[in-house]
């Protein structure tokens, strides 16, 4: 039988790779700390890729003649080897640096669902791999049958580390590939329904979960590459129903898939780094998804089955009221609305993201502290495409952590707010969630904008709804006007109106 032994220091310095990543998590829980969280993560990771590099060092076995013609054996490392880990290394920290230092913080959404892909794909061939040598692994028995070649056979709970950890891995990477494709544009944002699509879903979980246990007896090469494929398929299946309103919560799953992806096979490398790790981002992932689905008025369960995209189903049927009257505004307006308040409650959306006016927003809300007026931001935890979307555009303008707000902090204030301004953010904002029970959107909590004196809403135009399908009921109160155009344009034109 081989077993792979760790080395007690190896296992130390994991211990300490995952106390600074469970530090990196603590320190990413708030803007103010999370460059401190960064740090730790960083820190982290460097102690666990040295460290398996390190007591996984390749040697070779070469055979020497002594002068007196015994055989010696000596074991020398394999160079070779090494110089290939390193320059893979190497390609793969440049392509990150690169990616790191062109991608626009607007599109961060589909950089982070393009790196779960990446997860799930190799906890894929890590599977592979394993599968196909399973001795190098440290996962198998040799046998010699009495007739034949000798053959591995793998362990029985490895068995069950290697068809959870490719299962888990495949359908992150399939859903992942099809989140970055909608998150990027190349997809449609609507969700494609197909028919019977839950009974399809749980037919294919249900297979899986029975092949995995099938696998536990019986090792064969076509229920291994089944399990793979089926995984791949219902990854697919999971994602193509779910439209652009629900896209945080899918960054969010899919961030938990790839960590219960990477624990898995941690346990199969005997590696409890990946252990840890995994652990981490998948229960904090989880935690997350349940957060996103309370502030979204959904279904925790209906979320894990894939099943949350159906609001969207009905998306579009109301289409935006434009028959009913509303009131126009133009910078003017806003510029001197703004200036004579003492609070303005700033509500950021996707709008804003789309726009990239996160830098000329900051711009606005320093000219109007200028002018003796207290600025706030609201920040609702759904806004935007991935959780904390709009928290790391905000802080890409550099404005203060102090003036950032969540909902449940800062919706009390409204009523006391002179002007909202709401740049791009739509279903968030919506009344009709605690007022319209036909409403797709009812029960999700918004914030209580229209509560303001005075609502400054800038819209592209009047003809078009959120991703939600719904028209807003905000654009027709006494108290709300439209600020019709491009949203860094109005921004633009705001900032030098207020000078």
């Amino acid at each position: 039988m081989h077993e792979l032994t760790v080395s007690p220091w190896a296992s130390l310095a994991y211990l300490v790779a995952g106390v600074c990543f469970i530090l990196a998590l603590r320190g990413l829980s708030s803007p103010a700390s999370s460059q401190r969280g960064n740090r730790f993560g960083i820190i982290g990771m460097t102690i666990a890729v040295v460290t398996t590099l390190v007591t996984h060092v390749p040697f070779v076995q070469h055979l020497l003649v002594s002068d007196t013609g015994s055989t010696i054996a000596v074991r020398a490392i394999d160079w070779t080897t090494v110089v290939e880990i390193l320059a893979a290394i190497g390609v793969g920290a440049a392509i990150g640096l690169v990616t790191a230092r062109r991608i626009a913080m607007t599109a961060m959404p589909q950089l982070v669902a393009a790196f779960h892909s990446l997860v799930g794909l190799a906890a894929v061939l890590v599977g592979v791999a394993a599968y196909l040598n399973p001795q190098a692994f440290g996962i198998s028995d040799l046998v010699i049958p009495l007739i034949g070649q000798p053959f591995a056979v793998i362990h029985t709970v490895s068995r069950i580390e290697l068809g959870l950890g490719v299962a888990i891995g495949a359908i992150t990477f399939s859903g992942s590939v099809i989140a970055f494709l909608k998150l990027n544009g190349n997809m449609g944002g609507k969700p494609i329904m197909l028919p019977g699509r839950h009974v399809i879903n749980l037919a294919l979980l249900a297979a899986i979960l029975g092949l995995i246990a099938y696998f536990v007896t019986d090792q064969s090469v076509w229920i291994f590459w089944t399990i793979t494929v089926l995984s791949f398929v219902i990854g697919f299946l999971l994602i193509v129903p779910i439209g652009g309103a629900d896209m945080p919560v899918v960054v969010s799953m899919l961030n938990s898939y790839s960590g219960w992806a990477a624990a898995a096979m941690g346990f199969t490398l005997h590696n409890s780094a990946m252990i840890i790790t995994g652990a981490l981002v998948g229960s904090s992932g989880a935690i997350l998804s349940y957060i996103m689905c309370r502030a979204m008025n959904r279904s925790f369960i209906s979320v894990i089955a894939g099943g949350f995209g159906t609001s969207d189903a009905g998306a579009g049927s109301g289409g935006s009221a434009v028959d009913r009257p509303w009131k126009r505004g133009s910078a003017e307006d806003a510029a001197f609305l703004m200036s004579q308040a003492e609070q303005v409650i700033i509500v950021p959306g996707y709008g804003m993201a789309v726009a990239q006016a996160q830098h000329v927003l900051r711009e606005m809300g320093d000219k109007l502290k200028a002018e003796g007026v207290r600025v706030k931001y609201a920040i609702h935890p759904v806004a935007g495409r991935m959780p904390g979307h709009m928290n790391v555009l905000l802080a890409e303008a550099n404005v203060p952590y102090d003036d950032v707000f969540e909902l449940e902090d800062i919706n009390s204030e409204f009523a006391q707010t002179d002007v909202a301004f709401v740049i791009g953010a739509n279903d968030v904002t919506n009344p009709a969630a605690k007022t319209d029970k036909s409403s797709p959107i009812y029960g999700m909590p918004v914030l209580d904008v229209e509560k303001a004196k005075t609502v400054l809403f800038i819209k592209r135009s009047m003809g078009g709804v959120g991703y939600a399908g719904v028209d807003n009921e905000l654009f027709y109160r006494d108290n709300t006007m439209m600020l019709l155009a491009d949203a860094k344009k109005m921004v633009e034109d705001i900032v030098k109106a207020l000078d």
